[in-house]
């Protein structure tokens, strides 16, 4: 009986042992993925601390997504999660196939224990600030299918490991600081690939030369899509043979051979056709009168469209080839075919010079398209084609010569305009380095001295605007309106337009800067102005748009970001990346986001005027002044380009 006893206890033992290496002791069920996720919620602040931890199943907090008994999906965008992935956590929700952790403030690297995720096909954490070398990690996970590591602040080579992941469509490492030359990628699925502004040199290889060039640009590559290495000269396409058909040649079939001649002999006499239809609508145009005393408005102009900044776009947009012309104007009334010059500006240019200039797009917003024009002279300047404005003739020569005469040098100057029916046209001087959007969210890196000068004076130029006349405001507040000088002097544009005629309301974006008690975009008051400046503010200090849409449901709205971060007592973390490497200077991006803080208010009696605004900056830029002076002058200064 005894004998019995041991037999019995021994077998509960083993049993025992066994469902404790097998998993018995560590079960992947939903209660395992639930403990996870509460100890990744305990390591990073976020959205993420607003999950119930009192609900047995986490299938219902937000972003998570459950199937067949364990979560599968987890997604928090733009969540103002702060800190780094800890191991232990995310590395064991082991029947996750998405993570997406994109625009958010995490740092450090991807934990080891993330090979488990044996089963993720989609890992996005663009627009984070996760640094150090690609973590060979990823190298694991070898159901990847979209890989999206941009706009972090990765460094090191890019591993030909990436070649193990033959599932991969989507590789995304842009935004970084990878060095080093590209390895041959072979991944026959590899549709949507880019590793732009990054720091990478030498020869594009040739398994990715039919990527195209907007995939390597903002690096020292050549090649492919590129322009060719030195001493490399580009194949000659052969017609029987054409880029990307394989390995040999093919011998065409003797039907394949009459179908080419007989499809080029019917194409050579539709070109012969349309050549003689040329030539008769050139002899009717002789006969015409050349003076003609209208010119129809085009439909938009014809300009170059390799676009510099766009106020409501999130990425480069394809371009196509420039046409000769410009069109701007349209049918002539009242004022003929003239512009009309303010200020101090004497006539040194004409419309048909305007007509005649190359240009390009520099963006689209609520007022209106805006174009750099290239005039043959070797004059630059800006043209604004306004849109919705029905303001009577007299009533629009009275606001422009109002703009025209709001003279400061943190105001962009109006040098004329044009008036017609049609059309109506502001042209203002050019400045090279383009907006604060276009530079804070590209490829230059600016450094806590320039954004402090940058506050300044546009914060001088608003207030400039309010002391002008009693109730005078801007209206339209935002980082693609204040354009910085070769010097980086900011100035701010389009003042006086908000109020001319029918405007929709902003898109997401620009409605970032809009303070909560504006309903009609064409009555903003000063105060309103400052809301806008304090989010400004905001954006110049922790490098995020105001309002950045990830998708249909999640937007980061900055200021309630920067005041929740602030409460947790993670100010350090707010910042942008490249202020952190400045040192000595915590204090001063202190009291800089405070005043942020103050001017975002809700209420607008409680936010200060641009005067107290003005003065509070140039305490700060004092402050730092006097303690650069104490240190030698050792803190660092300057615009970089990575």
């Amino acid at each position: 009986m005894a004998f019995g006893q041991r037999t019995t206890g021994s077998s509960l033992f083993l049993l025992f042992v066994f469902f404790s290496f097998f998993g018995g002791g560590a079960p992947d069920d939903l209660a395992s993925d639930r403990t996870a996720l509460l100890a990744f919620r305990a390591a990073v602040v976020g959205v993420a601390r607003r999950w119930n931890s009192t609900k047995s199943s986490p299938c219902s907090w937000s972003g998570v997504t459950c199937a067949t008994g364990r979560v599968t999906k987890l997604r928090l965008p733009g969540s103002y999660l702060v800190g780094r992935i800890p191991p232990g956590t995310l590395g064991k929700l082991t029947a996750l196939r998405v993570l997406s952790l994109r625009y958010n403030l995490l740092y450090g690297t991807i934990p080891h224990d993330f090979a488990a995720l044996t089963t993720l096909r989609h890992l996005c954490l663009q627009h984070n600030r996760l640094s150090g070398e690609i973590p060979t990690v990823v190298f694991a996970l070898r159901h990847l299918v979209r890989l999206n590591l941009a706009n972090n602040s990765l460094s090191g080579a890019i591993p030909p490991a990436f070649n193990d992941l033959t599932g991969l469509s989507t590789l995304l490492l842009e935004g970084n600081r990878l060095s080093g030359a590209l390895p041959d990628l072979h991944l026959p699925g590899l549709w949507h690939f880019n590793v732009s502004f990054n720091q990478l040199n030498g020869s594009i290889p040739a398994g990715l030369r039919s990527l195209p060039a907007s995939s390597f640009i903002g690096n020292t590559l050549c090649g492919g899509p590129l322009p060719a290495c030195p001493g490399e000269f580009p194949p000659a396409p052969s017609p029987l043979n054409p880029r990307g058909a394989g390995g040999g040649s093919k011998k065409l079939s003797a039907g394949a051979i009459a179908g080419i001649a007989i499809g080029s002999a019917a194409g050579l006499l539709v070109l012969l056709l349309l050549l003689v239809l040329c030539c008769r609508k050139k002899e009717r145009g002789e006969a015409e009168p050349k003076a003609a005393q209208k010119m129809e408005p085009e439909s938009e102009m014809a300009l170059r469209s390799n676009q510099e900044v766009a106020d409501n776009a999130s990425g480069p947009r394809p371009t196509r080839p420039p046409p000769p012309a410009a069109a701007m104007a349209g049918t002539s009334s009242g004022s003929g075919q003239k512009l009309v010059f303010v200020g101090k500006l004497q006539r040194i240019y004409d419309l048909e010079d305007l007509l005649r200039a190359s240009a390009e797009v520099l963006g689209k917003g609520a007022t209106g398209t805006t174009y750099k024009a290239m005039l043959e002279m070797g004059m630059v300047v800006v043209v604004k084609r306004l849109r919705d404005v029905n303001l009577p003739e007299k009533e629009f020569h009275e606001r422009m010569e109002a703009i025209g005469a709001t003279d400061h040098p943190n105001l962009v100057v109006l040098q004329a305009y044009y008036y017609s029916k049609d059309e109506k046209l502001l042209v203002y001087e050019f400045a090279p380095n383009g907006s604060l959007s276009s530079v804070l969210h590209g490829n230059t890196l600016l450094d806590w001295e320039t954004r402090l000068e940058i506050a300044l004076g546009a914060a001088q130029g608003i207030e400039y605007i309010h002391l002008k006349g009693a109730g005078v405001s801007h209206g339209n507040i935002k980082s693609s309106n204040v354009i910085l000088s070769r010097s980086n002097k900011a100035c701010v544009a389009d003042f006086g337009l908000s109020s001319l005629g029918s405007i929709p309301m902003p898109n997401q974006r620009a409605a970032g800067y809009r303070a909560p008690e504006v309903t009609d975009v064409r009555k903003v008051s000063q105060k309103a102005d400052v809301y806008s400046f304090g989010v400004l503010l905001m954006e110049l200090l922790t490098g995020k748009s105001p309002a950045q849409t990830l998708n249909d449901e999640d937007t980061i709205d900055l200021p309630r970001w920067v005041q929740s971060v602030v409460r947790e007592a993670w100010n350090s973390e707010v910042f942008d990346l490249e202020l952190s490497r400045h040192q000595n200077v915590e204090e001063e991006m202190v009291q800089l986001l405070q005043l942020a803080i103050d001017c975002a208010v809700q209420y607008p009696e409680s936010r200060p005027s641009m005067s107290e605004v003005v003065a509070q900056i140039e305490q700060i830029r004092s402050s730092f002044s006097v303690r650069q002076q104490q240190q030698g002058g050792t803190i660092s200064s300057g615009v970089r380009f990575s």
